[in-house]
Formats: structure tokens, C-alpha cells, sequence
């Protein structure tokens, strides 16, 4: 058993999504206690109830200490198999958390792996938005040999959600390391704009859209940004965008709309993200290298990456990465950070 201390550092739900799909994987049984201890609310909520359900049917494990509000859970894990499964998220939880949480596993099954989703937003606070998931983070793991899909059937929003979303993970035949230490040129930036029809008269994806794209102007970089109104349970709004490089690079920025938040604000949030690390010269973001962190660790040679500054996440992933699994991150902190992660022979 291995014992997690789910308050280290800043105490959040990362640490149980790292560690229970680290279970899953290496079939190693896990206990995180003080779940979630450095929130102003601890313990399981809702979202990650129902990511510690979708880990465990995708590996026949069982959970102990498994409700809503509770800061001590175990799971026990068995194979990961071929499944189709369901998960349901009666809150405006983010999927984009959810789907951190069995992105790994889905592809380690003999044969496709297929999960779906009603409820959760696909836009939500402190998570990475769908979109960008599917713009920015797939592409880097299809390449590194964790080939997945991400189905957007319909958005959800905070506070009611209402989302369906499928995710689909292929089988895994290799695992390289990831090498992105080098940014390259962003001769253009793309995005898309996404805003429930509710505010369609308001104009609000136009609008997120348009400041986006003069924001980018300003600092030299094109861009093509995509406006999208979308059916939706409460109205919402959000915008993801990305630079793709010569160097194999794929920079991200977003931001989500809020009450009281202009439009305008919502589209220059997003370009500042992205320019802020296009001039840090940093081929990754600081938000994607927590989320690559662990498909480093497994891949089957050294991987490396420089982003702007090492996150609180990042400090965290690594420290229960290494609980699990052979591996060592070095980290050097100048002008940019450089992770490198030694690799896994599992």
C-alpha cells in the first residue's frame, strides 16, 4: 500500500488524480489521506468522486472511503481492461480534471477504451478548458504514443454544467519520451471562440473573438479565431487558443467568460497567456507541463521541456510521480525552467 499525503504542498485535487491513475497503471493498491486538506473546502467534491469511479471501473478496482466529503480514500486496483463506461457529473465539475485522470489509463487496454460523460462543464475555473485539450494537449500525447479522442456533444457551463462528452483511448504500442526544449517561430495563431446562444445576441464569442485577435496583432502574431454558438443548459462562454511551431511546439492560452467579466477582457486573458510564453522563449506552457509530467515518467527514454515557471501542480505531480514509479526529475530554474524526467522502464 502506498500511503499518499494528500496535503502536501498546495493541497489540492491533483494529488488524488495522479496517484489514483498511477494505481491504476502500475497495480500498486493507494491511500491519499487528508484529501484535498489545503482547500477552503477538503475533501472529495463531486468531480473527483466521479473521476475515483471512472479509474476504478477502467481497472475492476475497489474504492474504500469513497463519498462526497471525504479526506481518506483507498483503491485497490486490478487490470485495465477494454470497456465502455459511464460517468455522470450532476455538477458543473471540470471534465478537463476528469479527463486527467484516466488520459493515461484509457490508452494502456488491450483494445479501445471509451468514456462518457453527462453533466460537468467543458469550461470551467482552474481547469484546463475541452478545447484545449483537444488543440494543444492531444496532439503532444498522440505523438508520444497515447492516441485519444475527445468528443464534444455538447457545452457545459457554470453553475448548472449539462455537458456530453465522449473520450476514446487507443491502444498504446510505444512510449517515446518528449523532447521540447525549443519553441520555433509562431507564424499564426488559431483559436476558436465559444459562447452558449444565450448570449448570441450580446454578441459575446464575436466579441472574446475580436479582442483576441487585436491582442495578438499588437504583439506582431496573426490570428484566426473561430466563433462558435452552442447550445447549452445555462449560458457561458469561453475562448482557447494556440500557436503551432516549426519545432513541433503547440502553445496554448484561454480563459472563461464570468458574470460581470467583459467580453473583451475574456479574449485579451487568452492572448496575453499565449504571448506571455511565446516571448519567454519556453516551447511549453506552465499550465500543459504538469499535464505531460506523467506520460514523461512512463514513456521509455529522457524526456525534456522548458516552460516559463515550475507550477505549484508540477512541484506536486513529480513529488507523487516518484512515489510510484523508478524514475527522477531534474529541474533548473533560470531564466526558463528545463524539466527533464529520466523515463520508466515499466
Amino acid at each position: 500500500m502506498i500511503e499518499v499525503d494528500g496535503s502536501y504542498l498546495e493541497g489540492g485535487g491533483a494529488i488524488l488524480r495522479v496517484a489514483t491513475a498511477l494505481s491504476a497503471i502500475t497495480g500498486k493498491p493507494v491511500r491519499v489521506f487528508n484529501v484535498r486538506a489545503g482547500r477552503s473546502k477538503p475533501g472529495l467534491m463531486t468531480q473527483h468522486l466521479e473521476s475515483l469511479k471512472a479509474v476504478a471501473l477502467l481497472c475492476s478496482g475497489r474504492l474504500d472511503n469513497a463519498f462526497t466529503g471525504s479526506t481518506e480514500i483507498e483503491m485497490h486496483p486490478g487490470r485495465i481492461q477494454p470497456r465502455d463506461i459511464s460517468v455522470t457529473i450532476a455538477t458543473a465539475g471540470a471534465i478537463g480534471l476528469l479527463f486527467q485522470s484516466v488520459s493515461a489509463p484509457i490508452c494502456l487496454a488491450d483494445t479501445d477504451v471509451r468514456v462518457s460523460i453527462l453533466g460537468g462543464a467543458t469550461f470551467a475555473r482552474w481547469a484546463p478548458p475541452l478545447p484545449a485539450i483537444q488543440r494543444v494537449l492531444l496532439p503532444l500525447l498522440e505523438s508520444m504514443g497515447y492516441p485519444a479522442e475527445l468528443e464534444i456533444a455538447r457545452h457545459g457551463f457554470f453553475p448548472k454544467g449539462g455537458a456530453r462528452v465522449k473520450i476514446t483511448g487507443h491502444p498504446s504500442r510505444y512510449r517515446r519520451p518528449l523532447v521540447l526544449t525549443e519553441p520555433g517561430e509562431a507564424s499564426i495563431v488559431r483559436g476558436i471562440s465559444v459562447a452558449s446562444t444565450h448570449l448570441q445576441k450580446a454578441q459575446v464569442a464575436d466579441r472574446q473573438a475580436r479582442a483576441a485577435g487585436q491582442t495578438l496583432g499588437q504583439a506582431g502574431l496573426k490570428a484566426q479565431v473561430e466563433r462558435e454558438y452552442v447550445d447549452a443548459v445555462c449560458p457561458g462562454s469561453g475562448i482557447v487558443l494556440w500557436a503551432e511551431t516549426g519545432a513541433r511546439a503547440i502553445i496554448g492560452g484561454d480563459s472563461i467568460g464570468e458574470r460581470g467579466k467583459p467580453s473583451e477582457q475574456v479574449g485579451e486573458e487568452a492572448a496575453n497567456a499565449l504571448i506571455e510564453t511565446v516571448r519567454s522563449g519556453a516551447a511549453v506552457d506552465e499550465h500543459l507541463s504538469d499535464q505531460l509530467l506523467l506520460f514523461m515518467a512512463l514513456a521509455k527514454g529522457r524526456s525534456v521541456i522548458t516552460t516559463p515557471r515550475l507550477t505549484g501542480h508540477a512541484k506536486t505531480n513529480m513529488h507523487v510521480i516518484k512515489q510510484f514509479l523508478p524514475v527522477e526529475f531534474e529541474v533548473k530554474e533560470d531564466a526558463l525552467v528545463r524539466i527533464e524526467c529520466s523515463g520508466s522502464v515499466n
